[in-house]
């Protein structure tokens, strides 16, 4: 990329005069970055691209342009919201429960006191603060956070050492420093930052003991460019002198993405040798490996940040003031990755155009001289011989200062060509040098693409011969298969008649079905000679006396009653709702008094008293019925929880369907004992319909006692025998 003497741009929306006022870290002040009009025409001012989330470098691009450097803003990064910030409200509500709070980043901060807003507007001061950066410091103090109020703990160096590194590995060195290497045992540490993020902090956290948790306060998407932005970028590596300042590795890579839908090929080429600084070595190595091969590392802050790249303003843009009456030989200077060829050529030139400006003043001297020397010859005969000798020598010695001046012109000006050649030789090697690693990189991309498509078919090649083994395996049993006899297929048949016929008898205790099975296989083994067939009749022979000799169990019977035990449930009278018989009072027929008072011999008044008397009691105790119940909470159940007592006593009777027929008899008593004392203690004792649903359990209980089932464990012995000797 060639480059001409920098200076300023004439735009109406850079600041006017392009001096700084000194440097921030060195305290020295800085000439503006400006030069004349070398006799080229002038060339383009020197641009920083500036990738910053957009809003977010302001401060530096001021502090730029008081130095004179252009700055264009091109986001590789954008800042959103978290989709869900209920983590992050929910631990700044609760802050007492920690013992450090920990920020990596100046956006986590902003976010994060946004959100605590909500719940206070005064930081705890004896809660401790710990952030990576100054960024992240004057963050802090801008929220109200600072010392000596507050606590905060950041990275830091001294004046004499090198320079403090601003990362995770920094501020856990400070944490120790500051709070020993044991004070997190045991505490709880909050870290806000971004959706994702380095995980080494909170690992070396909590290897010292301390409980992290950690919550997104923001997160990170890449942003599409306008084309007016894309549009600037062309014009910049078209080969207008710039630099890029990426302030993360995530930008780095966002930037070759783009690059790769947005760039053509020689674009891109340009792009990656294009200067790029860095703030941290980490983020040199991430655009390291992406093929950047011009970074500067400048160490965090926007301080160093600006020195650094005034420093490569200064290298690339080289001043060059002229005056009238001097021009320089060739004001071009050519830039390259390899800076000590490049300050080679640099000296060279300056010596050329030192040659050239001394044979021009040589030349210019020496004229007037060499004609009045001439003058003075065409008459002779007027000078004394003292006077001629002493010209001849002076007109020598012209002579000799004009051959000396013309022999530097000579030298300076194949001097110059000879750099000019040897830049352009550079030039041409590290197109040559690119092409190269081009090719290199696409014969590399083949080779990896053969080798793909080269595992691909090794991978395909193992699965067909995969399932060539399988097919022969296949047909190697089928082969056993065919090469069995008669008598081979008849046992094996009975062999897996036996074992479902035992399974079965273990399952359901159904020892008919499992007399029928083995009825089954001896008549099938009657039509066989073979002595080991007879063997195994034997066996069958006495499993099929062992199971006639068995009691049987009626299961069907016994889930039957359960089902209609079930069936009734829902018609049962609670004890609280029993139906009360309902006597309608009947007026009694009115008696003669006069009959019996002369039956009785007492006066009228009275049996008429005695007779309203009777019929008042009468009709009172037909309306009043007195019952027991023994059980006072059974008059305390709701109609509503009527229901749920009469489920309960459903899934009761369900459970114990299940176990009796799984033969499960501890499980069956348990689920029979606790329904009969649920009717008993919530239902109507005296009801008919309970005391059928009762007398039903207890039959159920009594008819599934247990039985121990036999086996058939010597037929199937003889049939593994048979198989063993085969």
């Amino acid at each position: 990329m060639m480059a001409g003497p920098w200076q300023p741009p004439g735009n109406a929306g850079q600041p006017d005069e392009w001096g700084g006022p000194g440097d921030a870290s060195t305290g020295t002040k800085r000439a503006p970055l400006a030069s004349g009009n070398g006799g080229n025409g002038g060339s383009a001012p020197f641009t920083v691209v500036i990738t910053r989330p957009a809003g977010q470098s302001d401060g530096l691009a001021g502090q730029l342009a008081r130095h004179g450097i252009r700055t264009f803003d091109f986001p590789l990064i954008a800042i959103a919201p978290v989709t869900d910030d209920a983590p992050l409200r929910a631990a700044l509500g609760s802050l007492e429960r920690y013992a450090l709070v920990v920020f990596v980043s100046p956006n986590a901060v902003d976010r994060a006191f946004a959100c605590y807003a909500s719940v206070s507007s005064i930081w705890p001061p004896a809660l401790p603060v710990a952030v990576v950066g100054p960024a992240s410091v004057a963050a802090l103090e801008r929220h109200g956070v600072a010392e000596p109020d507050h606590r905060v703990v950041s990275p830091s160096g001294a004046a004499d050492e090198e320079p403090a590194r601003f990362d995770s590995e920094s501020l856990y060195a400070a944490l120790e420093n500051t709070f020993g290497a044991e004070a997190f045992a045991g505490k709880r540490v909050l870290i806000v930052r971004g959706d994702g993020g380095r995980e080494w902090l909170a690992e070396r956290l909590r290897e010292a003991g301390a409980e992290v948790e950690t919550v997104a306060a923001y997160r990170r998407i890449v942003p599409e460019p306008p084309i007016a932005a894309w549009t600037r970028v062309h014009a910049l590596l078209e080969g207008a002198p710039h630099a890029w300042l990426v302030t993360s590795s995530e930008g780095v890579r966002n930037l070759d993405e783009l690059a790769r839908e947005h760039l053509t090929a020689g674009e891109i080429v340009e792009l990656r040798h294009a200067p790029l600084v860095a703030p941290h070595a980490r983020i040199a190595e991430t655009a390291r490996s992406m093929g950047f091969d011009r970074i500067t590392v400048s160490g965090a802050g926007d301080e160093r940040i600006v020195e650094t790249l005034l420093g490569l303003a200064s290298s690339v843009v080289q001043p060059v003031q002229n005056t009238p009456a001097q021009a320089p030989a060739n004001p071009r200077m050519t830039d390259s990755n390899n800076s000590s060829s490049t300050s080679n050529q640099g000296a060279v030139a300056t010596g050329a155009s030192a040659s050239g400006s001394a044979q021009a003043s040589g030349s210019a001297s020496a004229r007037p001289s060499y004609a009045s020397s001439g003058a003075g010859s065409s008459a002779p005969q007027a000078q004394p011989p003292g006077t001629a000798r002493r010209g001849a020598a002076t007109a020598l010695l012209w002579l000799f200062v004009v051959l000396v001046a013309a022999g530097s012109g000579a030298g300076g000006y194949w001097l110059n060509r000879k750099v000019d050649n040897l830049g352009m030789q550079a030039i041409q090697r590290q197109q040559a040098s690119e092409q190269q690693a081009a090719a290199l990189r696409a014969r590399a991309d083949q080779a990896v693409a053969g080798t793909q498509q080269l595992d691909k078919q090794i991978a395909l090649l193992e699965s067909k011969i995969a399932d060539e083994q399988t097919a022969q395996q296949a047909l190697a049993q089928q082969y056993a298969d065919l090469s069995k006899s008669r008598d081979d297929w008849t046992l094996a048949e009975v062999g897996q008649m036996l074992s479902s016929a035992s399974e079965q008898l273990q399952l359901t205790g159904n020892t008919q079905l499992a007399l029928f099975a083995l009825q089954s296989a001896d008549t099938r083994l009657a039509a066989s000679d073979n002595a080991q067939a007879i063997t195994v009749r034997k066996a069958i022979a006495q499993d099929i006396d062992k199971l006639k000799a068995a009691p049987s169990t009626d299961l069907t019977g016994l889930a039957i009653k359960l089902d209609t035990a079930l069936g009734q449930i829902d018609s049962l009278p609670l004890s609280g709702e029993a139906i009360v018989a309902h006597t309608k009072p009947e007026a009694a027929q009115p008696a003669d008094v006069a009959r019996v008072a002369a039956a009785t011999n007492q006066p009228k008044w009275k049996v008429w008293i005695d007779t309203f008397l009777d019929g008042v009691g009468k009709q009172v105790a037909s309306l009043v019925q007195v019952r027991r119940i023994d059980n006072a909470d059974a008059m305390l159940v709701s109609p509503d929880q009527g229901y749920f007592v009469r489920e309960n006593l459903k899934l009761r009777l369900l459970s114990a369907r299940l176990s009796l027929l799984s033969r499960n008899q501890d499980t069956l008593k348990s689920d029979l004992a606790a329904a009969d004392a649920t009717l008993a203690r919530y239902f109507d004792g005296a009801s008919k319909d309970t005391q059928t649903v009762r007398d039903l359990l207890k039959a159920v209980g009594a008819g599934s006692a247990a039985v121990a089932l036999p086996t058939l464990d010597t037929s199937l012995k003889a049939i593994q025998q048979y198989r063993s000797r085969g």
